[in-house]
């Protein structure tokens, strides 16, 4: 489905919320561009309009939360969002999940959130969707003993081969259900689904203690 044509956002400075794979150096520490970079940093993979990302920034201020999302104008978007609400903790990136994983360090991340990403329905497509064992290993590598991944989707076969392979490859624990609350939505996607009274799938894995 085409994503829906953004409102336009007055100029902002984005400096401090706003970041581009490609222009990042060699070298970089992602906890330097928070004010508190001991905080636990939490990873969202596709931030879409950045729902889940205002909401959890503001709801745990001793957390730091990083957005992934593959197209600038949502990068944008969900930056110009936590700029206007002065969230602090929060801040985005433009680029590729998987590359931008290779550049976390071991054991740096409390907790990866994926919602809602794409299903990519056709079978040629499925090696394009985001919960595959490449990105998988990474978070394995990246998350603290403890650190769980997140994982919720509207599609049931999504859903339901992902659980397969994780049990099969993964050496996270799980799968586990979260609690939510009633009429909660993380997202919009979410928020949509539970209008049209479809179910929504969700799931959280955890990554045991080192040995």
């Amino acid at each position: 489905m085409a994503r829906k044509t953004l409102r336009k956002m007055a100029d902002l400075d984005y400096s401090k919320h706003l970041f581009r794979q490609q222009e990042l150096p060699e070298i970089w520490d992602v906890k330097a561009i928070f004010e508190k970079p001991d905080a636990p940093l939490e990873v969202e993979v596709g931030s879409g309009k950045g729902h889940f990302l205002l909401a959890a920034a503001q709801a745990h201020p001793n957390h730091n939360y990083l957005g992934i999302e593959v197209a600038h104008k949502y990068a944008a978007f969900c930056a110009a969002k936590l700029i206007k609400e002065n969230v602090a903790n929060a801040a985005m990136i433009s680029g590729d999940a998987v590359a931008l994983f290779q550049r976390f360090a071991e054991n740096s991340l409390a907790a990866v959130h994926v919602y809602f990403p794409d299903p990519w329905w056709k079978k040629r497509h499925r090696k394009r969707r985001v919960m595959r064992m490449e990105l998988i290993r990474r978070v394995e590598s990246c998350l603290i003993p403890g650190g769980k991944l997140h994982f919720w989707t509207d599609v049931e076969e999504y859903f339901q081969t992902t659980l397969e392979m994780m049990a099969a490859e993964s050496i996270l624990q799980g799968p586990w259900e979260p609690e939510v609350e009633e009429n909660a939505w993380r997202t919009h996607f979410e928020r949509r689904t539970l209008e049209e009274g479809r179910p929504v799938f969700r799931s959280y894995f955890e990554k045991g203690e080192m040995p």
